[in-house]
């Protein structure tokens, strides 16, 4: 797909291919157009969002092997096109096509767990005859959607965290209308492909690549009463605010922590541990919700894990996203490079040392390593959302603990020990929504439960959690039977 294809993409309206008005020219991180699509009219918004509303009948009478074989042809297919949607990704991405391709096979696990989970979507028996009063009683219990999904996706995993909202809607038999990033909306369109390829209701699902400045609507309609939306902080906190009534559920990043304790045992494994600190702290150019921005380490052992970070954040080779051979690669665009380079700069201006790193080449920033860094300085207190990494020594668990809860944000946190007293310390005192022990924060398995806490977010992904919040209880109860 490239900028010499003659005619716009189209978008995906209830199901059915269409075309907009006007023109979203898509541009790597290196400003070159990859593609054009299709912008949707408003009356096109709303034939989509009326098709979601008259949908749910038909789509809640889904049997569950319809859904799963639906979640199932859609993961295979996955894999199937897996070198050609990878590229896509890094083409508007600009991430390297080592990460892409993960992205891709993760994208299909979440598609197959949600088929997985859809056939055991049967609910509960209760007898109610625990008292006399319920004597004779049999209650069912089963959820059901709560209404039509506005799921809002960001940038930096294009395909997935479009798959962790679309496949548990689809799964509980929700109608779902996915707004892709308006940067990143190729996959998504991909994944549209893939999904008029079922036999799902026309209307249950719609990929309308709509400007941001055309959300707040979106938000405010009564039609689409849950939202899933994974973005900035400021703007999650302002869905929430506008529609207090909805059921909304944010996934607004951090600034994750990983700590490194004395403990966690032989030089071998404290050079393990400085090596995934730096592989993750870079991998997607650091535009990960959980990438690692802030190293808390023993003292004790601080000078050794600073002087193993940068030797291998050093050994990283960045460049463009279609090199086989590159780690780093570019971010979104040139001004969120400007953005991260300032905000180093801005640091050391305030007696940070920066160790290496932190040079701009277009949208490229090399890997920066800052030590000495003021608690107020926006790469300790912030989301860098680029490839910076921080390091501070701290004293021992109680300096760790206090130190990660001490930030605004709540995501994950990693802790590098290999005390088992201390990994439940750890578990029962941290304010934040993951721990990772004897590993990064960025670590992530598709069918866990992942969200974070303060102003990380709320509510869970995973795909199970995701089809539990996307639902309700539903009860009957039987009268007159011979239990």
């Amino acid at each position: 797909m490239s900028s010499a294809d003659a005619r716009p993409l189209p978008f995906w309206l209830a199901g059915r291919l269409a075309h907009g008005h006007d023109q979203l020219d898509v541009r790597g991180p290196d400003g070159q157009c990859v593609a054009s699509g299709c912008v949707p009219t408003d009356a096109q918004v709303e034939e989509a969002v009326a098709a979601l509303d008259a949908a749910q009948g038909p789509a809640r009478r889904l049997s569950l092997g319809e859904r799963a074989e639906a979640l199932g042809h859609v993961a295979s297919r996955l894999l199937e096109r897996h070198e050609e949607i990878a590229a896509l990704i890094t083409a508007e991405n600009g991430k390297p096509i080592k990460w892409a391709r993960i992205e891709v096979t993760r994208a299909a696990s979440v598609f197959r767990f949600a088929a997985e989970e859809a056939r055991r979507w049967s609910g509960d028996v209760q007898r109610l005859d625990t008292e006399a009063a319920g004597s004779g009683r049999l209650a069912l219990v089963k959820r059901v959607p709560k209404g039509p999904v506005l799921g809002i996706a960001p940038f930096n995993f294009p395909l997935n965290l479009v798959a962790h909202k679309v496949a548990p809607a689809l799964a509980v038999g929700a109608p779902i209308l996915i707004k892709p990033a308006p940067a990143t909306p190729l996959s998504a369109l991909v994944l549209g492909e893939l999904l008029a390829e079922t036999s799902l209701p026309a209307g249950m699902w719609s990929v309308l690549p709509v400007p941001n400045d055309q959300m707040p609507a979106l938000v405010a309609d009564s039609r689409l009463p849950i939202i899933s939306f994974t973005g900035s902080a400021p703007v999650g906190h302002s869905i929430r605010q506008a529609v207090p009534h909805k059921h909304v559920v944010l996934e607004l990043g951090g600034n994750a922590a990983a700590v490194v304790l004395s403990d966690f045992g032989a030089e071998t494994d404290i050079a393990w541990a400085a090596e995934r600190i730096a592989l993750f702290a870079n991998y997607q150019a650091g535009q990960s919700c959980i990438s690692v921005q802030r190293v808390l380490v023993d003292r004790p052992i601080y000078d050794d894990v600073v002087a193993r970070v940068v030797s291998e954040v050093d050994s990283f080779a960045t460049g463009g996203g279609d090199g086989v051979a590159t780690d780093v690669g570019p971010l979104v665009d040139e001004q969120a490079a400007i953005r991260v380079v300032s905000w180093i700069e801005e640091a050391v201006e305030a007696g940070a040392k920066l160790l290496t790193g932190g040079v701009r080449d277009g949208a490229t920033v090399s890997p920066a390593v800052l030590v000495d860094v003021p608690a107020d300085a926006k790469v300790w207190c912030e989301e860098v959302f680029g490839p910076v990494v921080v390091l501070a020594p701290v004293d021992g668990a109680d300096g760790a603990i206090a130190a990660v809860n001490a930030s605004r944000f709540g995501l994950q946190t990693g802790v590098f020990t290999k005390d088992t007293a201390t990994a439940f310390r750890f578990f029962a005192e941290l304010n934040v929504g993951g721990v990772i022990i004897g590993d990064v924060p960025s670590y992530r398995a598709d069918q866990m439960p992942y969200g974070g806490v303060k102003e990380s977010g709320v509510g869970r992904e995973g795909v199970a959690y995701a089809m539990t919040d996307f639902s309700e209880e539903r009860v009957m109860v039987l009268t007159g039977l011979d239990l």
